[in-house]
């Protein structure tokens, strides 16, 4: 049997299987995987985590693999101590290190250009599993600051611990806390806190410099439309655009958003967009993963009204249409809502003066998001001179398995 030269050279080197952790984080499932198990340069690994994930597969199963078929579950997190730069500045508290890779379904890309804030929510969970950091508690919670390599960003998560007979400390993701959309039952709640989310990507919160833009789009190969978007970079970068305008010029929006039904002219209209916005914020147009792009709208049912929905949001990532919003879209999102001028701002705006009744909560400085599996909070702290110092939202994880990978 011959191998391609890249993975000849692997063999023997690094181990087959590769010690590793299955986990679900928030509404995604991934591999995990110790950095001191894997080659010294990342620019070798890309063998491994597409022999793991079973891509390329032109029939979007991965059945070869640890993957599912969609963007969701195609996932990997490296995890290590902090490097030596980090261990260099201890007032920042970085306790676990990880980079973040995407890994498509039907070709050989592998993305390291954003993070993914759902597996983000169990980093810290492995990593003191692992016994890549240590801690000590005595109300029962444990909080660990991570850095992400990908966006150059800390992110703390709070969860509750367990004690083995030994006195190690482990994490307990089964406690029935509570529940996130497209995930049935209950498991721990885990706090995920953005510190300093802004410009993640491209170091500016609004890299346009503005809070709304312009782009053109073709319908139907002649009509020619302009349609706003918000472009927003915080913990990851995404572009917002207003249902209701795609709607007015674009009717089969409707279908694809609510029934789920395929659209080739819609998928184009849509990633026109991504991509105009994408070259807006200086960033590659080809790259899928980095920047999304979310759909927002008014909330307008009475139940929405009682349930005090601020903004109804369809994401899509890697040119999929997601029955949960990522992560990073939604504090993003909560970001967004924010920033005075944004389309979420004037959202949000409008659904709360179009309620009959304005709920306690709505000044808790939460945004609640209607996804289309469940509504979930998230919330943004500002300075009085606009940084946005933090960004919050409450996931929830389990470890699925531990044992070794094949790739």
């Amino acid at each position: 049997m011959s191998f391609h030269p890249t993975v000849s050279r692997l063999i023997g080197q690094i181990p087959n299987p590769i010690p590793a952790t299955f986990l679900r984080g928030g509404a995604s499932k991934g591999i995990f995987l110790n950095r001191t198990h894997l080659p010294s340069s990342s620019s070798q690994w890309g063998p491994i985590f597409l022999g793991i994930m079973g891509s390329p597969d032109q029939y979007n199963r991965q059945l070869n693999g640890m993957g599912g078929g969609i963007s969701s579950l195609s996932k990997i997190c490296v995890v290590s101590e902090p490097n030596a730069e980090l261990q260099k500045r201890p007032e920042l508290g970085v306790q676990v290190e990880y980079t973040f890779a995407q890994i498509s379904v039907q070709d050989e890309t592998i993305d390291f250009s954003g993070n993914c804030g759902d597996l983000s929510a169990v980093v810290g969970a492995f990593a003191l599993d692992e016994g890549i950091c240590t801690v000590k508690s005595d109300n029962g919670l444990v909080t660990i600051r991570s850095f992400n390599t990908n966006t150059q960003k800390i992110i703390d998560t709070t969860f509750p611990i367990t004690t083995a007979s030994d006195g190690r400390i482990f994490s307990d993701l089964n406690k029935p806390e509570m529940s996130i959309g497209s995930v049935s039952g209950k498991a721990s709640k885990i706090v995920m806190e953005f510190i300093d989310p802004s410009g993640a990507r491209t170091g500016k919160l609004l890299p346009s410099g503005s809070p709304t833009n312009s782009v053109s789009v073709t319908i139907d190969g002649t009509s020619l439309h302009n349609v706003d978007v918000s472009l927003v970079d915080a913990t990851n970068p995404t572009v917002f655009v207003r249902t209701s305008q795609l709607l007015s010029i674009l009717p089969t929006l409707g279908p694809y958003l609510y029934s789920r039904t395929t659209d080739d002219q819609v998928d184009s209209v849509l990633e026109s967009i991504r991509q105009q916005g994408a070259r807006l914020m200086e960033l590659d147009p080809k790259a899928q993963a980095q920047p999304k792009i979310a759909l927002v709208d008014i909330s307008s049912s009475p139940q929405d009204a009682v349930d005090g929905v601020d903004v109804i949001v369809h994401a899509l990532s890697m040119g999929v249409l997601h029955r949960a919003v990522p992560t990073t879209v939604g504090l993003c999102l909560g970001v967004a809502a924010q920033v005075e001028g944004s389309l979420v701002w004037d959202v949000v705006r409008k659904s709360r003066e179009g309620r009959a009744q304005i709920r306690e909560e709505d000044g808790d400085g939460m945004v609640r998001m209607k996804h289309p599996t469940g509504i979930v909070g998230v919330g943004a702290e500002m300075s009085d001179d606009g940084h946005v110092k933090s960004a919050k939202v409450l996931r929830t994880g389990r470890n699925l398995m531990k044992g070794g990978v094949w790739w």
